[in-house]
């Protein structure tokens, strides 16, 4: 009887061979690896679009001058802009090291913001449960439970968003956001004797986050207020403001301070009021567990969360800073994490519980299929047609003759997002920038419209020509080649047409240019 207990203990605790203790990865680690790998395979074979060139802009400023970059978009100063942020400087250095293009850095960086993310998460949900299983559910809720109508944004956690997001500072800043998060909530329930440095070591990571994207460290801060309030030693928290403050006053390169009331970008974010509850009806589901919670606990940390964030959403839309509504997609993560909570404990469950499970389960398959995922299922694998995540043209056709720091009048949507990236400017910025004057930037935008106006004369054209030193056009199909120009090159797959101002074209790369561009002037 002795011996056979001892044989039991020795195995329950050692390895078959080895006899030393038996490593077990938890759920998570074996769910979140296995979606850091699919994610980032997504991520990669999504070409680039949307706001990916004005980043891989930012850092291949930054790598042609790491102390002092150019503006991001045009042969102008770069001081002041707050894309010159922690994050951003150190791809610049990278880049440097590397020899590697701002477009190259910025696809690398989305695997590395990845695993920060889902550590961040998986740290963040062990903080408000023990559970094993609660970190794997709250992953799901968070890149499912969303809605049905598309919520493509700079820091929105859907899969499908994620394919385009993934190597952007808003993504890097949420993950240093959940672990602010779980380190706040660390000091709010832990030990009573904590020191100070505690605090102030939290305090220099919320003020990191300020400095990477001020809009996500407004729901961060959030986050961190809501477990100080439901916590102990209040006065202590004046540490990690007074923290925050200090390291994000330090930055040399912009004045973060600088952005509260700025309200040159609030037009851009008025659409992120627009459709709300069919981009985010599916999170609802969340609501019947944060308001268990509230019965719980009045002063529960996600459900002040959740207020919280709610009340700055309603501010950015009641005073028109619609920038403030950038927070929307973290403002979910309360409902979809106190769902993940309540259905990961343990069983018996009730027949309460048991709806909310199907009604979650339900929901999250309705999320996957309707709208998340052609995230993850190529178009060669997909037997239904799900939608897919944006295919922008390639412009290496184009800037392939153009040499670094050259200038470009255009006015497309896409190339004016996407040029840049490759070390080559505009002569108007696609956005609005804390280095450059509004006013200033107006004047270019609508010299760029009196250049292209079919009516403009030769001599109005050289001089804008002149005064920006423009070297190169990239035209839409349906716009005219001035007569002083020389067609170059042209896109088989979208039409547009390269033509340089002045001097003989360069050999170009795939076959002849046509010559029967149709001509103004």
């Amino acid at each position: 009887m002795s011996g056979t207990l001892l044989v039991r203990r020795a195995v329950h605790g050692a390895t078959a061979l080895g006899g030393g203790p038996r490593w077990r990865p938890s759920p998570y680690a074996v769910f979140g690896g296995l979606f850091w790998l699919v994610m980032s395979l997504a991520f990669w074979r999504v070409p680039m679009c949307c706001d990916f060139g004005q980043h891989a802009a930012v850092v291949e400023r930054l790598k042609d001058d790491l102390l002092h970059p150019a503006h991001p978009m045009a042969d102008l100063p770069g001081d002041g802009s707050a894309y010159y942020s922690p994050y951003a400087v150190l791809q610049g250095l990278f880049a440097q090291v590397t020899d590697l293009a701002g477009w190259q850095v910025v696809k690398v960086s989305g695997p590395l913001n990845l695993l920060v993310l889902l550590t961040g998460v998986g740290r963040f949900v062990r903080v408000l449960t023990p559970r094993p299983w609660a970190p794997v559910l709250a992953l799901g809720a968070m890149v499912l439970l969303w809605g049905t109508r598309m919520a493509w944004w700079s820091g929105y956690l859907g899969l499908m968003s994620m394919t385009g997001n993934l190597g952007y500072p808003s993504t890097f800043a949420i993950g240093l956001a959940f672990w602010a998060w779980a380190w706040a909530g660390s000091l709010a329930r832990g030990p009573r004797r904590r020191g100070v440095g505690a605090y102030v070591g939290l305090g220099a990571l919320c003020g990191l986050v300020l400095l990477v994207h001020p809009i996500s460290s407004v729901a961060a801060v959030i986050g961190v207020v809501a477990f100080a309030a439901s916590g102990r030693k209040v006065w202590a928290w004046a540490a990690t403001a007074a923290t925050a403050a200090l390291i994000a006053s330090l930055w040399p390169y912009y004045s973060v301070f600088s952005l509260v009331g700025d309200a040159s970008v609030d037009w851009i974010h008025r659409q992120l009021y627009s459709e709300m509850p069919q981009r985010f009806w599916l999170a609802l589901l969340g609501l019947p567990a944060l308001w268990l919670r509230f019965r719980r606990d009045r002063t529960d940390p996600l459900v002040l969360m959740f207020a919280l964030e709610c009340a700055v959403v309603a501010y950015g839309w009641v005073s028109g800073h619609y920038t403030y509504g950038r927070i929307l997609g973290l403002t979910l993560v309360p409902l979809q994490f106190a769902l993940a909570i309540e259905l990961a404990a343990p069983r018996p469950w009730g027949a309460r519980r048991g709806a909310l499970a199907g009604a979650a389960a339900l929901g999250a398959c309705v999320g996957f299929f309707q709208l998340q995922a052609g995230a993850v299922v190529p178009r060669a694998l997909d037997p239904i047609g799900f939608d897919q995540p944006p295919r922008w043209p390639d412009y290496g056709w184009a800037v392939g003759h153009m040499r670094r720091g050259d200038v470009v009048l255009t006015d497309g949507y896409r190339p004016t997002r996407s040029v840049p990236a490759y070390g080559v400017n505009l002569v108007a910025p696609a956005w609005p920038d804390a280095s450059l004057d509004e006013d200033v930037r107006g004047r270019r935008l609508a010299a760029v419209r009196a250049y292209l106006a079919p009516d403009s004369t030769r001599r109005e054209r050289a001089a804008i020509a002149h005064r920006y030193d423009v070297r190169w056009l990239l035209l839409s199909p349906g716009q005219k080649v001035p007569r002083e120009a020389v067609v170059v090159d042209w896109s088989r797959r979208t039409g547009e047409v390269l033509a340089r101002v002045g001097g003989a074209p360069r050999p170009h790369r795939d076959g002849a240019a046509p010559m029967n561009a149709p001509l103004i002037g």
